[in-house]
């Protein structure tokens, strides 16, 4: 139960909702604003919590959203309720984790016709860890196919929540909305009491305002902060002075102090994006607190890609556009990049390849850039004879195999729910990507679903993995990740050549077993998307020395005995001859230009075919 002391935070509900995708959190969420008066009847709109374009079109949540309601609760008391609408997809499992770790409570989301899925049982588990007082929901009642029983029983099993305290709602209707709201009040604990500490605030997320500079959202934990007044960051030591307070309804509010217990931005005198950093604690400059709060776990991204600009002169617009998402989006990591085939650029990490995809389309939608993404990659270990251990991001880099004691690449154990009847395919198809079971789960007696657990390098996981996975099961099942540690295979660096000369760009590291079909299919392509010169072009895939795959791009041919009417036959041959030996020239120095529309075309290949 909630706390009922009189003190200055016993008011103030902290939670956020957490679900597998599409469960219904988003339109959740504009149900308990639209019930609480959050926002006119005028200013509603479907998934309001969903400002970016790329959130609506997919229909996906990326960025975690904030909103502060005013909620009266039948005995007459009002109780302000902040809320944190999160991601779902396993991508964005970091946002969740920064919601989590500012709320005393969270809605368990799970759809009626659906039942628990993957990334529940993940964002469940985070919960719990963290404390968290949880609330389950059953979602989506109205819908013809569902069954709201054999789903509380699954929650019951599965996420070890009582039966009893289910509430069962339908976001689209409003159909228990009003008990929702309540029990949010009642069971969700509230913020510890230390308005009388000195100012801590823990910034959970930033971004870049054209106006305002860089913008932090704060959860204040302990003390109070008052427009006008200089913090400091604690981590840097950088001090600045608050200008805005706001609270999001969701839309700003100005106010002019932030208490404990409370959620909201504040933006000052803050130009620079390196000056902020989220999971820092924010304090007051004359009288700083003395303990850091707990921050959050480093992000460790585990998808590399190379990001140039098709236009050379795109190189400074790319480096804005990646510092100011990177005050966005606390899992990019960036560090530059040279290439003899593309020029100057970035490589970027990534937490999975949904989360490229979206960083792809937001650096051409919003800085109107356009790029070359380069094939992803994942972090291998790199054991050399004499001891040492290398990192390797950008296959490009592999030491001289000679140097190579062993080669290690990351593991995931990733588990999948599906109807059973998928379940033959599904086997097969993670056989193919070298996977290996863990567990089959039927889970309960009259269940259609089956919880599947394989070991699976994530190599084989990151190009198509997931597409193919709906595909195959007609979008019934659902997966879920998380990094295992490292396993020694016999990996090998697979490079390819054009006129004898490596491509760095299209390096990759592979198995041995994939690498000859991997190396044909590159080299089919790019004879595809080569023009032809006056000589011939040999396109090679290569294992160091050893050639395993070649297509060769044959010459333009100029007719140059036309001027011969009769006469001997030797005046042919002579101008054969010396035809013959200028394109052996002009293929020993001869340099083979290959467009960066071929880049592009290539690099988006699907493995599958």
């Amino acid at each position: 139960m909630a706390q009922t002391q009189d003190t200055a935070t016993a008011h103030i509900r902290n939670f956020c909702i957490i679900a597998h995708i599409d469960h219904g959190k988003s339109t959740l969420a504009d149900r308990l604003i639209e019930s609480t008066g959050s926002l006119a009847q005028r200013e509603m709109a479907d998934q309001v919590l969903d400002s970016m374009d790329l959130e609506r079109e997919r229909g996906i949540t990326i960025k975690a959203q904030t909103a502060s309601m005013s909620y009266a609760c039948p005995s007459g008391t009002i109780f302000q309720l902040n809320l944190i609408d999160t991601p779902g997809h396993a991508d964005f499992s970091y946002e969740v984790s920064r919601s989590l770790a500012a709320c005393e409570g969270a809605c368990v989301v799970v759809d009626a016709s659906q039942g628990v899925e993957a990334q529940t049982l993940a964002h469940v588990h985070t919960a719990m860890q963290l404390g968290l007082t949880l609330i389950p929901v059953v979602n989506k009642i109205d819908l013809p196919h569902a069954d709201p029983d054999k789903v509380i029983a699954e929650m019951e099993d599965e996420l070890m929540l009582p039966r009893e305290e289910v509430i069962c709602t339908s976001a689209k209707t409003g159909q228990g909305i009003a008990e929702l709201l309540e029990a949010i009040a009642q069971r969700v604990p509230a913020p510890a009491d230390e308005a009388q500490d000195p100012c801590r605030g823990l910034i959970f997320d930033s971004w870049f305002d054209s106006y305002l500079g860089a913008v932090c959202l704060v959860r204040m934990m302990s003390g109070s902060m008052r427009r006008g007044e200089r913090l400091k960051m604690m981590s840097t030591g950088k001090t600045f002075e608050v200008v805005k307070i706001c609270r999001l309804t969701p839309k700003a509010v100005d106010i002019t102090t932030l208490q404990c217990g409370e959620v909201g931005f504040l933006a000052g005198s803050l130009k620079h994006i390196a000056d902020l950093r989220v999971g820092d604690t924010v304090t007051a400059a004359a009288h700083p607190a003395c303990e850091v709060l707990q921050g959050f776990r480093p992000v460790k991204p585990m998808v590399f890609g190379g990001v140039f600009p098709l236009d050379g002169g795109d190189y400074p617009a790319l480096k804005d556009a990646l510092e100011k998402l990177q005050l966005n989006d606390a899992a990019l990591a960036v560090e530059p990049e040279n290439s003899g085939a593309l020029g100057m650029g970035y490589r970027v990490g990534f937490l999975g390849l949904l989360h490229m995809d979206i960083i792809q389309a937001r650096l051409e939608r919003e800085y109107c850039l356009e790029l070359i993404f380069t094939a992803p990659s994942v972090i291998y270990r790199v054991f050399l004879k004499d001891g040492t251990m290398i990192s390797l991001e950008n296959p490009a880099r592999l030491p001289d195999p000679s140097l190579i004691e062993r080669l290690e690449e990351p593991y995931v154990l990733l588990t999948i729910h599906t109807p059973q009847r998928y379940i033959g395919s599904l086997i097969q198809l993670l056989q193919e990507r070298r996977g290996v079971q863990q567990n089959l789960d039927y889970g309960l007696p009259h269940s259609s679903r089956v919880k599947l657990i394989y070991l699976l390098p994530m190599n084989e996981m990151i190009f198509d993995l997931h597409d193919r996975l709906k595909s195959l099961t007609s979008g019934y099942a659902s997966m879920d990740y998380e990094v295992s540690g490292y396993k020694a295979e016999d990996l090998v660096k697979l490079e390819i050549l054009v006129n004898g000369e490596a491509v760095d760009a299209l390096a990759s590291i592979t198995h041995r077993c994939v690498a000859q079909k991997r190396g044909r299919l590159l080299c089919e392509q790019l004879k595809g998307h080569l023009s032809r010169h006056m000589f011939q072009i040999a396109i090679q895939a290569a294992i160091g020395r050893k050639i395993v795959a070649r297509e060769t791009l044959s010459a333009l041919r100029k007719d140059v005995t036309a001027k011969c009417y009769g006469g001997d036959i030797t005046r042919k041959r002579k101008l054969l001859e010396k035809q013959k030996a200028g394109k052996k020239r002009m293929k020993a120095v001869g340099n083979v230009q290959i467009p960066k529309q071929a880049f592009l075309a290539i690099l988006n290949r699907d493995d599958s075919k």
